[in-house]
C-alpha cells in the first residue's frame, strides 16, 4: 500500500499501525517525533449483571460472612490471603501474581450512592456518571476525554476511543468521536474510491459516516488518510496476530476482546480510552461457591485480564486498567443457592503506575447492623472516586466536575492508588 509521506509526519501514532508493511526506520522516525508526549491508556471492563464482590474478594475473617452464605460462602482453606483480612476467590488465581507484584490493587465497598436494584437504571447511571440523574446524555469516559482536550489541544488519531463490542457504549457517548469494533479482523471501511469494491462492516460504515465529510483539521477532505489507517491495520495482518511468548488467552467472548484490545494498544494506532464488557454476573440461582457458575465466570475474568497483561509487555507501564459492576449482591445467600440485588462491591484497577498488592477503602463490616437496610455490604467509596483518580492520572482530565458533575471530586481526597 502506498502512503505518503505528509501522512506519516503528521498522524504518527496512526502511521505505525501495521509494522509489517513500514520500513523499520521511517517506523522509529515517527515514533521519535511523537516520543515527546508519551500517551497514557485507560482500559475499562465493565462486568454486567452485578457481580458478587463479598465472593469476589472475600472478607474471610468476618464471622458473619460465613453464617450468612452456608451454602455459598468460600472456606478460608481454600482462599487466596490478600493481607490477612481479605482473599481472592480460589478461581482468580492469575490475578494473585500481579496483586504480589504490586501492580493490582482493590477497592472495596466501592459502588453508587444511588439505591437503584435495577440493572438497567444503576447501568446507566455508572456510563452516564451521575448517579440518579436520567438526563445525562453523555458517558463519563467521554467527558474524560474532553476534560484532556481543555488542557492539552493536540491532534487524535481516529483510534482514539474505542469499544469491543457491536455499538458504542454509554460510556463513551458524546462529543469525542468513539468507533466500536466487534472484531478487529472483519473490520473493514469502504474506500472513497467509487472503483474499489470493498463492502464495509456496519462499524466501518458508522466509522466512514463519522469521519467521511469532518471538517475538523485531523481528517481533511473525504478522510482518505483515516481509511488509510485503516487499511494499515488490516496490511499488519490481524488474522496473523500472535500475542507475546507464553501468553495463552482463554477462548471466551472476553478473552478474544481483551486479545483484540492488546493488539490495537500495541498497534500504536493512538488508542487512549478502551472498554469491553463481560456479562453473566447475575447470580440469582446456584451460584456455586468454590466451584460453580460464579467461579467459571471468574477464572475467565481473571485469565483474560492476566493474559492482557503479560501480553503488552514493557508497554504495560502506561496502560491502566479498571473494572466496575452495576451494583454488588445481598450479604446473605437466598433460598435457590444464590444471591439478589444488593449494593457494594469490587473494583479492580490495574497499571504499570498503580499502587498496588493493597485492598483500599474502609470496610463497613457485616455485622447484621452495618449492612445496608439490612441485607447489603454498605458503599464506603463512590465509584467516582476511583474513576476519577484514573482518568485524572491518566489521561490527565483535571477538570473533575466536567467529568464527574456534582460529585464534588478532589485531588486530595482520591485513595492514591495511581
Amino acid at each position: 500500500m502506498q502512503t505518503n509521506r505528509r501522512f506519516f509526519l503528521r498522524n504518527g501514532a496512526l502511521a505505525i499501525a501495521g509494522t509489517t508493511a513500514i520500513p523499520g526506520f521511517l517506523v522509529r522516525s515517527v515514533m521519535a517525533e511523537t516520543a515527546a508526549t508519551p500517551g497514557r491508556r485507560l482500559v475499562v471492563i465493565f462486568q454486567r449483571g452485578a457481580a458478587d464482590g463479598l465472593n469476589v474478594v472475600v472478607p474471610y475473617r468476618e464471622k458473619n460472612y460465613y453464617a450468612m452464605r452456608p451454602g455459598i460462602a468460600i472456606p478460608e482453606n481454600q482462599v487466596l490471603d490478600l493481607d490477612g483480612f481479605f482473599g481472592l476467590h480460589p478461581s482468580l488465581a492469575a490475578f494473585k501474581p500481579l496483586y504480589d507484584q504490586g501492580h493490582l490493587a482493590i477497592v472495596h465497598a466501592a459502588g453508587s450512592p444511588d439505591m437503584s436494584r435495577s440493572h438497567f437504571d444503576a447501568q446507566d447511571y455508572m456510563e452516564s456518571g451521575t448517579p440518579g440523574l436520567k438526563s445525562t446524555e453523555d458517558g463519563w469516559l467521554n467527558r474524560a476525554l474532553q476534560s484532556e482536550d481543555l488542557r492539552h489541544r493536540q491532534e487524535h488519531t481516529a483510534f482514539r476511543a474505542l469499544a469491543l463490542g457491536s455499538q458504542v457504549p454509554r460510556t463513551l457517548a458524546g462529543k469525542i468521536p468513539a468507533i466500536a469494533l466487534s472484531n478487529v479482523n472483519n473490520f473493514t471501511v469502504g474506500a472513497p474510491n467509487p472503483n474499489r469494491n470493498a463492502s464495509p462492516s456496519p462499524a466501518a460504515s458508522a466509522f466512514q459516516a463519522m469521519y467521511g465529510d469532518s471538517g475538523d483539521s485531523i481528517f481533511h477532505a473525504t478522510g482518505e488518510e483515516t481509511f488509510d489507517a485503516v487499511k494499515m491495520l488490516h496490511d499488519a495482518n490481524p488474522a496473523q496476530y500472535k500475542p507475546g511468548p507464553g501468553v495463552e488467552y482463554p477462548t471466551s467472548e472476553f478473552g478474544n476482546n481483551m486479545k483484540q484490545i492488546a493488539q490495537l494498544l500495541k498497534a500504536n494506532l493512538g488508542v487512549e480510552a478502551a472498554f469491553t464488557d463481560v456479562s453473566g454476573w447475575d447470580t440469582h440461582q446456584n451460584q456455586g461457591g468454590v466451584n460453580g457458575q460464579l467461579a467459571d465466570r471468574l477464572r475467565d475474568f481473571s485469565s483474560s485480564i492476566a493474559a492482557f497483561w503479560r501480553d503488552l509487555g514493557d508497554s504495560a507501564e502506561t496502560v491502566t486498567l479498571v473494572t466496575m459492576s452495576e451494583f454488588g449482591r445481598t450479604a446473605r445467600q437466598n433460598g435457590t443457592g444464590g444471591t439478589d440485588h444488593g449494593h457494594a462491591n469490587a473494583m479492580f484497577v490495574l497499571g504499570g503506575s498503580v499502587k498496588g498488592g493493597k485492598v483500599y477503602g474502609r470496610w463497613p463490616g457485616l455485622a447484621n447492623e452495618q449492612l445496608n437496610e439490612g441485607r447489603d455490604l454498605a458503599v464506603t467509596t463512590d465509584f467516582r472516586q476511583v474513576l476519577g483518580e484514573a482518568v485524572s492520572k491518566t489521561l490527565g482530565a483535571s477538570n473533575l466536575e466536567l467529568v464527574f458533575p456534582g460529585a464534588g471530586l478532589r485531588a486530595d481526597r482520591f485513595l492514591r492508588l495511581v
